[in-house]
């Protein structure tokens, strides 16, 4: 797939967007059959953060529709795998994608996509966004911010950055810092967030920039861990001390994981404003706030054309840093 940015790309995801929200008034909506079951597709293996709030909303899901709804977890290629088992699907209401949008906002730039996120996916509605911490270990002598900036410019290179992997949404905040903040890190990618958070907690690294989750809580708790600054629209409630990039003036790597709800494209677009109803009254819902915010995680919801918007903003920022930095795939 071409990575260039285009304009008619992001008018194109704006449109499918458009078509998800629908125009139809609720009780159209209503009348759209639903399928005798919903399967949704997790982009991530079972056990995480990620597939404990699927299966989570998928329950509240399944009582307000009064149907099965069912997850079933096809992780890999940084979620390009369940995203791409959600575009082939048959576009009939049986089949949504549970995932954050970096399958199409980043991997397309990097020529790891199986499908086309302008043209094969349609957003269906934001859940929430994870925040991005970025944290110093035992190795590192920086007690703030401020401090790493401190060091990295008084030893150019030899503070070492961990991420989750290349071009990974981490590896996108170390590179606007990179020019941002005018220093020098050594990027050190890994394959998925478990063997990065044992190898911090043993200190094989400085810093590392991961999102947030329950077990990241207890090393902070328990000292393992220093958080620095967080990537996210606002302070954490658990971390209220912690500032966000854009408080310290570097908004363009202000950088956290959105997570929605899609569809294949050509979803009718009754039924795709039944879904986006649906998934909004389940955020509202206490139980399942409740469930994100333990985790750090912030519920969103909204409209679909909102949700579209977003992505398209984060798909063209991404591909301007990307093709900066000379980043490439792995």
């Amino acid at each position: 797939m071409d990575s260039r940015i285009s304009r008619r790309g992001a008018l194109a995801l704006s449109a499918l967007a458009l078509a998800a929200a629908g125009t139809l008034c609720g009780a159209a909506a209503s009348a759209q059959a639903l399928p005798k079951t919903l399967r949704i597709v997790v982009a991530y293996p079972a056990g995480g953060v990620s597939d404990t709030v699927a299966r989570a909303l998928a329950d509240r899901l399944a009582a307000q529709m009064n149907i099965p709804v069912v997850i079933d977890n096809k992780a890999g290629a940084s979620g390009s795998i369940g995203m791409d088992a959600v575009a082939k699907a048959a576009p009939d209401g049986a089949t949504l994608g549970f995932s954050a949008i970096s399958p199409l906002v980043l991997n397309p730039h990097l020529g790891k996509s199986p499908f086309d996120p302008l043209k094969d996916i349609q957003p269906i509605a934001s859940v929430m966004y994870s925040p991005v911490l970025l944290m110093a270990t035992s190795a590192s002598t920086s007690k703030d911010f401020a401090g790493l900036l401190a060091d990295a410019k008084a030893k150019p290179g030899a503070i070492r950055w961990a991420t989750s992997g290349q071009a990974s949404l981490g590896h996108i905040m170390l590179e606007q810092l990179h020019v941002g903040a005018r220093i020098e890190v050594t990027h050190v990618p890994y394959k998925g967030g478990g063997q990065q958070m044992n190898d911090a907690i043993s200190g094989q690294f400085e810093v590392l920039s991961t999102n947030a989750g329950g077990a990241l809580s207890q090393y902070i708790k328990a000292g393992k861990l220093r958080p620095l600054a967080v990537g996210a629209p606002a302070r954490l409630e658990s971390l209220p001390e912690v500032p966000t990039l854009a408080e310290l003036g570097y908004p363009a790597a202000n950088l956290s994981s959105l997570f929605g709800v899609f569809a294949p494209a050509g979803l009718p677009q009754s039924l795709a404003a039944r879904y986006n109803a649906e998934i909004n009254k389940a955020l509202a819902t206490p139980e399942l706030r409740a469930k994100l915010v333990a985790t750090d995680n912030v519920p969103t919801g909204g409209a679909a054309a909102d949700f579209a918007k977003a992505i398209v903003a984060e798909y063209e920022s991404n591909g301007r840093a990307i093709k900066a930095a000379g980043i490439k795939a792995d």
